[in-house]
């Protein structure tokens, strides 16, 4: 995994030394649970979901270059429906509490998205939120995904919730950037 840079942000892997800010906002109630799992209830919790992304190698720690802490993470994970034709991912992320309200992840989301197209050469990026959650929908919409369906998500904490999913090609992708360009 490559490091990005945004104005405020640095995207790199995760490193195990992470653990303490990870904990720290993965255990906020309803930080978790916005994203489909329930929050942190220990550190060796923390610690071992970690290992897990280190592992896998497709989630950034998004690291606030002012404070050098850990305060949220963005994921670009495989999806399996034909990959190898059709190269594409699905952008997942989770910001600490503190930081909602900022613009912090839809500066993240869209460094992933340019990253998505102009370095991974892929075609398609995906991404979805639960119906409720509109701190989520905006940063999808700001991004340039385009609203694709609804659908039900069975969480890894058990809920079975409606969600909306979203998808940007990469057609869109460079028309939005010719958008902008030419503006």
């Amino acid at each position: 995994m490559k490091t990005l840079e945004t104005d405020r942000l640095i995207l790199r892997p995760f490193r195990e030394s992470d653990a303490e800010d990870f904990y720290a906002y993965a255990r906020v109630e309803g930080v978790g649970e916005a994203a489909g799992w329930a929050h942190h209830r220990s550190i060796d919790e923390s610690r071992a979901i970690l290992t897990d992304f280190i592992k896998k190698d497709d989630v950034y720690a998004l690291e606030l270059k002012q404070t050098g802490r850990v305060i949220g993470s963005l994921g670009l994970h495989a999806v399996n429906n034909g990959e190898e034709y059709n190269p594409q991912r699905e952008l997942g992320y989770v910001l600490s509490r503190d930081h909602w309200g900022k613009g912090l992840m839809s500066e993240a989301a869209a460094r992933a998205v340019s990253y998505a197209f102009e370095d991974m050469a892929l075609n398609t990026l995906w991404c979805a939120h639960f119906i409720d959650n509109d701190r989520s929908r905006r940063v999808i919409e700001k991004t340039g995904f385009r609203y694709l369906k609804p659908f039900f998500y069975d969480t890894r904490d058990g809920r079975h919730l409606e969600s909306m999913l979203y998808i940007l090609p990469r057609e869109d992708y460079e028309n939005r950037l010719k958008t902008t360009k030419g503006a």
